[in-house]
């Protein structure tokens, strides 16, 4: 245990909700350990999630990114450039008044604040960097902002890209952000974070070393990372479900889980796709057919964008009608206790990395439908790596066909490759824990990083 007298650590994240829940998971882990934690997000997060900070067991401070509290924030392109110039003044102007009250041994940032990085390096203050996406995705994006690796011309999706300790890939698999076709914001956002990663001290992973071994063995000669997750709620990992650590910025319907609890074991799918990705109207109608033919129980949340896509209004009729009691169809659910519900067989996932750990730690096959972002390389380690699950084929137009989502629902829960993906499900699921157990693997490296990094820290402030 360390003095919490001396040890304190700020936290840095944007106000997304998967970007701070691992960083709460992470906090929680450090007060475990006696260190005092203060977690910093943009002002805007204090109106939206007024309600949730109330049970929070963790003392908050904001800054503003710059730009008006009822400014659309789905526009990213001026969300990231407002915050680069504007936001970074600010934190700064909040990281020296509680300079004057505090002693923080290190900042912990995440990926997607990098203006962080050279205002706590003026600070004097160490700088640590916590990991939100796979190992996997680390490594591609270091290899190429790095120019350690050779790429292929990135115009071409077809184009075949070989890196050390990784599939072969396709370069539509590579995390979205470093394409051409991504708008050129997130390319500079990632490019600017790469750019000042030596002043970062030490990487942590919120993935585990169980499920991406020789992806982390190859990154150990350039700037090693440390996974210490699977960084979930401890929920999931068979704790008593608590809101100290918790943040749900969308209304879950909870009427699901007594939906769920009169289905049979091992027979519900469950499809979600998060709180962004939509669905075409094609694509829905493929889904929704696919889900019909099944016969299979199903639990379907659409999330409405108040938009012509992603509506349940727009579902078949016939559709709604033929699977009435088979079906449950909601606008968010609790998914942390679905996956843990005992009649879920498989999850139909965009492949988030946070949808992914959770499925990972709950034991739970995944049939992939990746969007943008990190999704499309979770979905080929989930595959070709972890295997886990199985990756919808799609035609250019990211659509899969009707018979092609109900080959891999039979095939996750009823074909010849069922028992053996479930199998490798439940060992995922049993390394996952043990990995955070008294001399797991991320047990010793987060030990490690308290041990050497913010207890030292706090020895020579």
């Amino acid at each position: 245990m360390v003095d919490e007298t001396i040890a304190e650590v700020l936290m840095v994240s944007m106000s997304l909700q998967g970007h701070l829940n691992p960083m709460l998971n992470l906090a929680k882990r450090l007060i475990s350990n006696g260190v005092h934690v203060t977690v910093a997000t943009t002002e805007d997060a204090r109106h939206r999630l007024k309600e949730n900070l109330k049970n929070m067991n963790v003392q908050f401070e904001f800054f503003s990114d710059g730009l008006t509290l009822d400014f659309d924030r789905s526009n990213t392109e001026a969300l990231v450039n407002t915050i680069k110039l504007q936001g970074s003044k600010n934190f700064s102007t909040l990281l020296t008044n509680l300079t004057k009250d505090h002693n923080y041994s290190c900042v912990i940032i995440n990926p997607f604040v990098p203006f962080a990085i050279d205002v706590i390096a003026d600070h004097g203050i160490p700088c640590a960097m916590l990991w939100i996406q796979a190992s996997a995705t680390y490594s591609i994006y270091y290899r190429y902002y790095k120019y350690i690796d050779s790429f292929p011309n990135l115009e071409d999706p077809n184009e075949k890209v070989h890196l050390p300790s990784l599939p072969v890939l396709n370069v539509r698999d590579l995390p979205s952000f470093m394409l051409p076709s991504s708008p050129r914001h997130f390319w500079n956002l990632l490019n600017d974070l790469f750019k000042s990663l030596d002043k970062v001290k030490t990487v942590l992973g919120t993935s585990f070393y169980e499920i991406e071994e020789e992806i982390v063995k190859s990154m150990d000669s350039l700037k090693p990372i440390y996974p210490i997750g699977p960084l979930v709620s401890p929920f999931l990992l068979g704790e008593k479900e608590s809101d100290d650590f918790k943040l749900d910025m969308l209304s879950a319907e909870d009427s699901c889980i007594e939906w769920l609890d009169n289905k049979p074991p091992s027979s519900v799918i469950y499809v979600s796709f998060g709180s962004i990705t939509e669905l075409s109207q094609k694509q829905m109608n493929n889904f929704a057919l696919a889900l019909k033919n099944s016969n299979k129980s199903f639990l379907w949340v659409i999330r409405s964008h108040g938009s012509n896509n992603s509506n349940a209004s727009d579902l078949p009729i016939e559709f709604l009608e033929e699977t009435k009691g088979r079906g449950l169809v909601v606008k968010w659910s609790p998914q942390e206790k679905v996956l843990r519900h005992p009649s879920v067989a498989c999850f139909i996932s965009h492949c988030g990395w946070n949808s992914t750990i959770e499925s990972l730690v709950t034991g739970v096959p995944v049939i992939c439908y990746p969007d943008w972002t990190d999704q499309k390389t979770n979905a080929i380690l989930i595959e070709n790596v972890i295997k886990n699950g199985v990756n919808l084929k799609c035609d250019e137009d990211r659509v899969a066909s009707t018979k092609e989502i109900e080959r891999c629902i039979s095939e996750v829960m009823d074909g010849p490759s069922a028992l053996r993906i479930k199998k490798r499900a439940t060992e995922i699921k049993e390394s996952a824990r043990k990995s955070l157990q008294e001399g797991g693997t991320s047990d010793q490296n987060l030990d490690k990083f308290i041990n050497d990094f913010i207890v030292t820290n706090s020895v020579k402030a």
